[in-house]
C-alpha cells in the first residue's frame, strides 16, 4: 500500500513452538518464509533480532534466517563447535513442530486478512520528503569576541546569528563538554 524505499524487519523469535514465554506454535522454516516473502519485495532491507526466550531455538532461527537473507543452503546438521552442547541432543537447525493445535479456520484467517487489508487501504501514507543540503545561510559561524575588530559593524541579522542563550551553553560542573581527565 506504501511502496516503501526500505524495510525494517524485526525478527522476534518468541512467536516460535515451544518459546518459554511465547504462545505460538510457528515453525522455523515458517519464521524463515516471512524473511523470504519481505525480502521478494526486491527492497533495501534491515533485518533485527528480536524476542525469544529459548535461546537455543533463537539462535536456531536467526541462523536459518540468516541463510534465507544470503541465499545460502544450510545444512540441517549443527557443525561441532564450543556452543554445541546447547543444541543436544539432536543438534540440528530444525526442530519438531510443537503440539499446539491449530485452531484458526481458514476461514477466520481470511476474515482477518480481508480486514487488516481494508484498515490499511484506508490509511493515507505519509508524503515522501527527498534529502537537500541544508542552505549555507543556516550555518552559524565561529567568532571570538576577543577578535572583533570593535570600530566596525555588523548589520543586525549577523548579529542576531551570533546570539546564545544563556541557559543552552555554561560552564560549571555539569557541563557535559568538559574533558574528563580526572
Amino acid at each position: 500500500m506504501y511502496q516503501p524505499g526500505a524495510i525494517v524487519l524485526q525478527c522476534g523469535a518468541d512467536s516460535l513452538a515451544g518459546d518459554r514465554l511465547g504462545c505460538f506454535n510457528l515453525s522455523i522454516d515458517g519464521h524463515a518464509e516471512c524473511v523470504r516473502i519481505v525480502k521478494k519485495f526486491n527492497l533495501p532491507l534491515l533485518v533485527t533480532g528480536g524476542g525469544g526466550y529459548t535461546k537455543e531455538n533463537v539462535a536456531r532461527c536467526w541462523t536459518v534466517e540468516t541463510g534465507v537473507l544470503l541465499d545460502a543452503e544450510l545444512p540441517n546438521e549443527i557443525p561441532e563447535n564450543e556452543y554445541i552442547k546447547y543444541f543436544a541432543p539432536e543438534c540440528l537447525l530444525n526442530i519438531p513442530n510443537g503440539h499446539i493445535e491449530n485452531l484458526n479456520s481458514k476461514s477466520y484467517i481470511s476474515t482477518i486478512k480481508m480486514q487488516v487489508l481494508e484498515n490499511l487501504r484506508c490509511i493515507q501514507h505519509a508524503p515522501g520528503v527527498q534529502m537537500q543540503e541544508v542552505p549555507p545561510d543556516f550555518y552559524i559561524p565561529d567568532f571570538d569576541e576577543d577578535e572583533q575588530n570593535p570600530d566596525e559593524r555588523m548589520d543586525q541579522h549577523t548579529q542576531d546569528k551570533q546570539i546564545q542563550r544563556d541557559d543552552e551553553y555554561y560552564d560549571g560542573d555539569n557541563d557535559n563538554d568538559q574533558n574528563m581527565d580526572m
